[in-house]
């Protein structure tokens, strides 16, 4: 009989509740590289003479009082010149304030200053010809939001001979360089836009931990399900069928299979965790999500280690003691539990310095093979209705969200915007050591957690339909989910840093080649509705059906 997730919730406990709520909760988060401040189009950015600049990010290096200070980024504009990429070859310049405000007219003559206006009512190349005309060498427009902005031309404008340069900058850099003008500081600063790496080695070792990650926990469902296979066959053979009936009616294997409509309700129950992570994401709520995925990662890290420590300790794995709330524990799971808590307190302490990003992915990690561990697609068909959910719902709240709520709900959600921190934690993260703007390379667990469960399945099959790795369907999964993460790191890329809904890459390609081939192999009906290979059984023994392959 099919499980629905709550029977799941219901078998597992407290801590399993955990782990299925956070399965909900990381499905809500999309993949993308973050290097500096998103740049968003505010039209289609034609490229016309004298407005034909590649749009760059521009370090904005300042000093305030002849003293170093704070670094902010800006964009620069499709007109006027363009900016070095060079460090050495950036002048220092000192920076003023515009005079009116908006630079909509003529403002104060400046001698080679940079000007700092506000985004008016004006066109962006009035500003820049006004400034100019006042003897400015360049000029900053703050917008009057937190993203940056692309500047363009219009059409029909002709007189674009604009020979300083322009860059936006986001509105809480603006308020800070104001604020220090006003109060009579000097500030200088450096404009420059060095090139960032066509590949960072941070996208590498992200691509390298989802595919391990998938791999490990794929090989541990697989052996769990051969040992629960043996013990099976174990029990119908001494004429323990009783027990054996007893033990699937109380769900003693500590496994959920899902099923099409926990599938699909799955999907609704993500959609609705991120509007509400929308709509309520501020410090206390991040503050929640951070407990909640301490707890997550503790169970996580805890299952981990001792499923990997009884293979030296095995009597103490296997000795129990049973405590309140909790029921029988290992004495192995007494022994670490500890250590997991105290790891994973300390990282919810500390997790907005540099390397805090180490523990997170631990946990994260662990948190991921547990669940896959624990909840698994028992056939094609659940499989292929969960990943189409998925791959709509990533499409959905990643681009088609941005008609009603005037931005990616999904991307907002990762960037952790309007609160202080870098983001949800429900993320693996890299930081990109040699890229010189900085910023995280992060993938959401739902890119790993959904496709690693289909792939966890095709090596349950092939275990039980004892193929081998060419002849059956876990390596060309695997194949396909490297091949797909692959082209979402050349699309993101492509998009010039822009969050890409990563399932849309790699549904098509895990989901697309699992049935492929399974109708080449004339198992696409077996594979779809029953999940595991035709069994011919004797009186003691039960054995899988040869099956031809091309």
């Amino acid at each position: 009989m099919e499980q629905s997730t709550m029977d799941l919730v219901q078998r597992r406990g407290a801590p399993g509740t955990v782990l299925i709520w956070l399965l909900l909760f990381s499905s809500a988060l999309p993949w993308l590289a973050m290097a500096g401040d998103t740049v968003q189009d505010d039209d289609t950015a034609p490229k016309i003479p004298g407005c034909a600049n590649n749009f760059v990010l521009v370090k904005v290096q300042t000093w305030v009082d002849g003293q170093e200070d704070a670094e902010f980024v800006g964009v620069g504009a499709r007109f006027g010149v363009p900016i070095v990429s060079k460090e050495k070859h950036a002048n220092r310049t000192k920076l003023s304030l515009a005079d009116p405000p908006d630079c909509c007219t003529p403002p104060s003559k400046v001698a080679g200053d940079v000007l700092l206006v506000h985004r008016g009512s004006c066109k962006f190349t009035e500003k820049a010809r006004a400034a100019e005309a006042s003897g400015a060498s360049a000029i900053l427009i703050v917008n009057h939001r937190k993203e940056l902005y692309k500047m363009i031309c219009d059409q029909n404008e002709t007189d674009l001979n604009i020979n300083i340069a322009a860059v936006m900058l986001p509105k809480d850099a603006g308020i800070s360089l104001e604020k220090l003008l006003k109060e009579g500081h000097s500030v200088s600063l450096q404009l420059y836009s060095p090139e960032r790496p066509a590949v960072d080695t941070a996208e590498v070792f992200l691509w390298l931990m989802a595919v391990g990650t998938i791999l490990c926990a794929s090989y541990w469902s697989a052996c769990s399900a051969r040992e629960a296979s043996i013990e099976h066959e174990k029990l119908l053979k001494d004429g323990h069928e009783a027990a054996l009936v007893n033990a699937q009616a109380t769900g003693g294997s500590g496994v959920v299979d899902i099923n099409t409509l926990s599938a699909i309700l799955f999907v609704v129950a993500a959609s609705f965790f991120l509007i509400l992570l929308y709509k309520l994401m501020s410090y206390w709520f991040v503050e929640l999500l951070v407990v909640l995925f301490c707890i997550g990662g503790v169970e996580g890290l805890q299952t981990c280690l001792v499923a990997l420590l009884s293979l030296w300790f095995k009597h103490t794995g296997e000795s129990f003691v049973k405590v309140p709330f909790f029921g029988a524990v290992s004495y192995l799971t007494l022994a670490v539990s500890p250590f997991c808590i105290v790891f994973a307190v300390l990282w919810a302490i500390y997790r907005r310095l540099s390397f805090a990003w180490i523990g997170q992915d631990i946990l994260g990690i662990a948190l991921i093979i547990t669940v896959l561990q624990i909840v698994r697609v028992p056939n094609l068909k659940v499989g292929s209705v969960l990943l189409g959910c998925a791959f709509l719902y990533d499409i959905f709240w990643v681009f088609v969200s941005k008609w009603w709520f005037h931005e990616s709900v999904m991307i907002v959600v990762a960037r952790g915007d309007k609160t202080d921190e870098d983001g949800v934690p429900m993320l693996l993260k890299i930081p990109r050591m040699f890229d010189p703007w900085g910023g995280y390379s992060i993938i959401g667990f739902g890119d790993i957690l959904l496709p690693g469960l289909l792939i966890a399945f095709a090596l349950r099959y092939d275990w039980a339909a004892k193929k081998n790795l060419r002849g059956g369907y876990f390596l060309w999964s695997m194949v396909a989910y490297g091949s797909g993460l692959l082209v979402t790191y050349v699309a993101l890329n492509l998009m010039d840093g822009h969050g890409q809904p990563a399932l849309l890459y790699i549904v098509p390609f895990t989901l697309g080649t699992f049935l492929a081939l399974g109708r080449k192999r004339g198992e696409l009906k077996n594979l779809w509705t029953r999940g595991e290979p035709h069994r011919v059984c004797t009186h003691m023994h039960c054995h899988p059906q040869a099956t031809t392959t091309e």
